[in-house]
C-alpha cells in the first residue's frame, strides 16, 4: 500500500513541477529539477524532522526513474499533455496531496511519533514539494493563499495518528476522501478565514 501511495504521488508531483517549469519557459534541466524538487522535497523536508537519513532519499532509485520518465515525456510533447493538464491537472494535483499526505503519515506512525509529528509529517509530505516548486518558479506557494488545501493532509495525519484508519481499506477509504474534498474546496471556492492589512504610504518630508 506504501508503494503504491509513493508510486501515485511522485509521478502526479513530477508532472506537475515539469508543466509549471515549461509554463514559465524553463529549459530542459529546469523542468528536470522543479519536476524532482515537487516530486521528493516534501519528503526530504519531512525526513529531516522526524529523524530519517538524509541519505534515504537516494534508497528511492524507482521512484527518480519514474519521475524522470513522466518528465522526458511532458517535454517531447508538451502541447498534448498541458491540454491534459488543463483538463486533469487538478485531479493529477489532488492525487499528490492524498497519496503523499497518507504516505508521510504512515511513516511517522510506524517510527513511533507522537500525533503532532504525525500530523505535521503529513501536511510537510503533501505540501512541501509544491511550496518549494512554486517558491522557485517565483510563485506565491498555493497553500497560503488559496483554497483549503493543507487541512485536509491534516485531517488525514490526524485520522491515522490517531489509528482511526488501520487497514488497508481504511486507507484506500481515506485516499478518495482526501481528493474529492481537495477538487471540492476548488470547485466552491473553500477558503480559511484571512485578514488583509493595508500599507499606508509614507510622508513625504517637504522640509528644507
Amino acid at each position: 500500500m506504501w508503494e503504491v501511495l509513493t508510486i501515485i504521488g511522485t509521478i502526479a508531483f513530477a508532472l506537475s513541477g515539469a508543466i509549471v517549469a515549461m509554463e514559465e519557459k524553463y529549459d530542459l534541466m529546469g523542468v528536470y529539477i522543479l519536476g524532482l524538487v515537487t516530486a521528493f522535497g516534501g519528503g526530504a523536508v519531512r525526513n529531516l524532522l522526524i529523524g530519517v537519513p538524509v541519505s534515504a532519499l537516494w534508497e528511492q532509485g524507482s521512484l527518480f526513474i519514474f519521475a524522470i520518465v513522466v518528465m522526458t515525456i511532458a517535454f517531447l510533447f508538451p502541447v498534448i499533455l498541458h491540454q491534459q493538464w488543463i483538463k486533469f491537472g487538478l485531479l493529477f494535483d489532488a492525487i499528490g496531496l492524498s497519496a503523499f499526505a497518507i504516505q508521510g503519515a504512515m511513516y511517522a506512525t510506524d517510527m513511533g511519533h507522537p500525533l503532532s509529528a504525525v500530523i505535521v509529517a503529513a501536511a510537510l509530505t503533501g505540501t512541501g514539494g509544491g511550496m518549494i516548486r512554486d517558491v522557485l518558479a517565483g510563485r506565491k506557494p498555493l497553500f497560503l493563499q488559496q483554497e483549503i488545501y493543507i487541512v485536509w493532509t491534516m485531517v488525514a495525519g490526524a485520522l491515522i495518528g490517531l489509528h482511526v484508519v488501520t487497514t488497508p481499506m481504511g486507507y484506500i477509504v481515506l485516499f478518495v476522501s482526501v481528493i474529492i474534498l481537495r477538487m471540492l474546496s476548488v470547485h466552491y471556492k473553500w477558503q480559511l478565514p484571512r485578514r488583509e492589512l493595508k500599507s499606508f504610504p509614507e510622508k513625504t518630508n517637504t522640509s528644507l
